[in-house]
């Protein structure tokens, strides 16, 4: 794919993630529909799906051909196509629903399984993340890249947890306490998405996380990969975005990070 070709693909999910996020500010503190799907804390609400509507409103006019797997519809258009949009239309529903400005539009499109474009769209900061493959990363189309930081003790970090946390022991409550030790802090946001925009732009030096769905994490992998970032799974091995694990740096304390994360001990060991 041409330069030209990823461009274009890049200016439709930014104008889907604008259009959207200005969705997500009219219904912001007027929501009257919130509900839980089948796990507790995995909330819907009334702007999830009318951002998500816009959006595919906007791909099925731009590109009718492809698929798409969206985290509210699920999976549609061409099952065939090369092509998968990995649509979140409200990354971070529960800070939404309580006000906490703290959420994000995410779009990515995996061009053969790989992620080729991302667009993350903050409607409350208006902050617009992007990224096409090989084109580099942008916020609010200037420039981005990651920390310099080379020490995990001091390092910023970020995680979160997934809606299973409360019936498996693989909760990642252990890590959280363990880095939080170790380094000059770890912050849980609320949103895949942004966590990853914000190590993309050396705001926060590394991320990790479990429980993750490929409309989580699409957009984000590439943004982080494009600022010059490292992207991979827990034990450095190739990253795979069907697993549900990231661990996304800034490529300077990627082996000291995943390297802690193998080696946390159990929290029953902890005080």
């Amino acid at each position: 794919m041409t330069n030209n070709e990823l461009q274009n693909l890049l200016e439709i999910a930014t104008v889907a993630a604008l259009a959207a996020g200005a969705v997500l500010q009219s219904f912001c503190g007027k929501l009257s529909e919130i509900e839980e799907k089948g796990r507790s804390g995995d909330l819907v609400t009334e702007a999830d799906k009318a951002s998500e509507a816009v959006i595919l409103e906007i791909l099925g006019r731009h590109v009718p051909d492809h698929a798409i797997l969206a985290e509210e519809s699920g999976k549609l258009g061409n099952a065939s196509s090369k092509y998968l949009w990995a649509i979140d239309p409200l990354d971070g529903t529960t800070n939404y629903a309580h006000q906490y400005p703290f959420a994000c539009v995410s779009i990515g499109l995996l061009i053969e399984g790989i992620p080729q474009i991302g667009v993350i769209f903050d409607p409350f900061h208006n902050e617009l993340f992007a990224a096409a493959k090989g084109l580099g990363a942008t916020r609010n189309r200037r420039a981005i890249e990651v920390s310099q930081i080379s020490e995990l003790t001091k390092s910023l970090l970020v995680t979160g947890f997934a809606y299973d946390r409360r019936e498996t022991a693989d909760n990642n409550y252990a890590e959280f306490c363990h880095l939080t030790h170790l380094t000059q802090g770890v912050r849980r946001s609320g949103s895949a998405a942004l966590d990853l925009a914000h190590v993309a732009c050396g705001r926060l030096d590394g991320y990790w996380e479990r429980g993750l769905s490929p409309w989580d994490i699409a957009a984000g992998v590439l943004i982080v990969s494009e600022a010059g970032g490292q992207v991979t799974a827990y034990d450095g091995s190739a990253f795979e975005i069907n697993s549900g694990r990231v661990l996304a740096t800034n490529g300077k304390i990627h082996a000291d990070l995943g390297d802690a994360l193998l080696k946390t001990p159990p929290l029953s060991s902890w005080g």
